[in-house]
């Protein structure tokens, strides 16, 4: 069962030819089997449609309840993580086999993968430091004369604490030809309070330049606007749902949107970048109530463009980072070519924090396991990492 199966390839192409990740590159012909309502506008027909797929036919009912677990008398998220702490972990042990790997004839790449992907970011960070100590060299240095292209890219990444990471992909999407914006929102709009205030604390360590600062210079608008409220860290993460609330916000959006003459385009980004994804699909519900139609129909017909794009991924992953994820892997393998860094980026950055759930969601969504896909897409030692960090298949 494909999502968005109408007109898949209205949504933003992300992808062009292997190694190559382009930046909302196209969007199809209006008349391109769309069936419009008498003055309405066909694209935004078609979105509409493949919004409603996405929340009525594809995502299964949440059931937050079923997430957490008593640890010590004490309520804590389950872990959906696909790479755990490895078993007696020695730190020295590993340092010398990476070395001997690394400064063998030939470079032993197997060796290299076996250790990356099964020690956790925590025992990566130790190895790292034992490593520089025992060698007076860099480990990341060491693996980037030794290895090549995109086993290169996700060894580095896998060595990078997430902070780092993050830091890393909102750099290079703001600091090219033209900025990627999709990963700006991915990223901001995927993480809780604390890992987006432990980004902006590494992109300063380690650029020297406040992040917000970056973003006013290397974007505009609403678009802007949306980046600053989700980079402020303010959303609401408690798991408790306020039906009041809910009913409250889906009012103040419909007056905002389809109930005046211009949307007011603050009033969206401020609702949807502070409530809780529980607290937001409540909301999303009474808006069905209060309309008569989906929340979305207030973003495509009267925004264009990043923002409506931008809100459109923030709904996304309220309702579901899982099947957020699943259908940015998805659509980074489909047609021809792959995006090799959208691979890495979400199969690095979610593989001790929800990479479980994606891997379940992806075979829910397309009948086909995302293990499976990365077997068709990829080839060699670069697979064996990819298919490592998405657990037993």
């Amino acid at each position: 069962m494909l999502p968005f199966p109408e007109a898949a390839a209205d949504w933003p192409v992300l992808c062009r030819g292997r190694h190559t990740c382009g930046i909302r590159l196209h969007r199809p012909a209006d008349d391109e089997g769309v069936r419009t309502v008498s003055g309405s506008n066909p694209s935004s027909q078609v979105k509409m449609s493949l919004f409603r797929k996405f929340f009525q036919d594809i995502i299964r009912d949440r059931h937050p309840d079923g997430d957490t677990v008593k640890v010590k008398g004490k309520v804590k998220p389950k872990y959906y993580g696909t790479v755990t702490p490895y078993p007696n972990f020695n730190a020295s042990s590993d340092a010398q086999v990476l070395k001997s790997a690394i400064e063998t004839k030939g470079v032993d790449e197997d060796v290299i993968i076996a250790v990356l992907v099964r020690r956790n970011n925590e025992q990566r960070q130790k190895i790292k430091a034992v490593y520089e100590a025992s060698t007076d060299r860099k480990l990341d240095s060491d693996l980037k004369s030794a290895l090549r292209s995109d086993l290169e890219d996700v060894s580095l990444a896998l060595l990078m604490t997430p902070a780092q990471f993050d830091a890393h992909l909102i750099r290079k999407a703001t600091k090219r030809f033209g900025t990627d914006e999709d990963v700006l929102v991915e990223v901001l709009a995927s993480r809780t309070n604390q890992e987006i205030r432990e980004l902006k604390k590494a992109f300063r360590e380690e650029y020297e330049v406040e992040l917000e600062d970056v973003i006013k210079d290397e974007t505009s608008g609403d678009f802007t606007a949306a980046l600053l409220a989700m980079l402020a860290a303010k959303k609401d993460e408690d798991h408790d749902v306020d039906a009041e609330l809910a009913e409250s916000d889906a009012k103040t959006l419909f007056e905002a949107g389809e109930n005046s003459k211009g949307i007011d385009v603050s009033t969206f980004i401020e609702i949807l970048t502070t409530r809780s994804g529980p607290q937001l699909t409540r909301t999303f519900q009474e808006y069905a109530d209060v309309s008569d139609l989906t929340l979305p129909k207030a973003l495509f017909l009267e925004l264009k463009g990043d923002i409506e794009d931008c809100l459109v991924d923030i709904v996304k992953c309220a309702w579901s980072k899982p099947a957020f994820f699943a259908e940015k892997l998805h659509k980074a393998m489909e047609g021809r070519g792959t995006c090799e860094k959208t691979l890495i980026r979400i199969l690095v950055s979610r593989s001790e924090i929800d990479l479980k759930k994606i891997v379940e969601e992806y075979r829910a969504m397309y009948d086909v396991s995302l293990q499976e896909h990365i077997l068709h897409d990829t080839e060699g030692h670069y697979q064996k990492v990819l298919l490592g960090l998405c657990g037993p298949h």
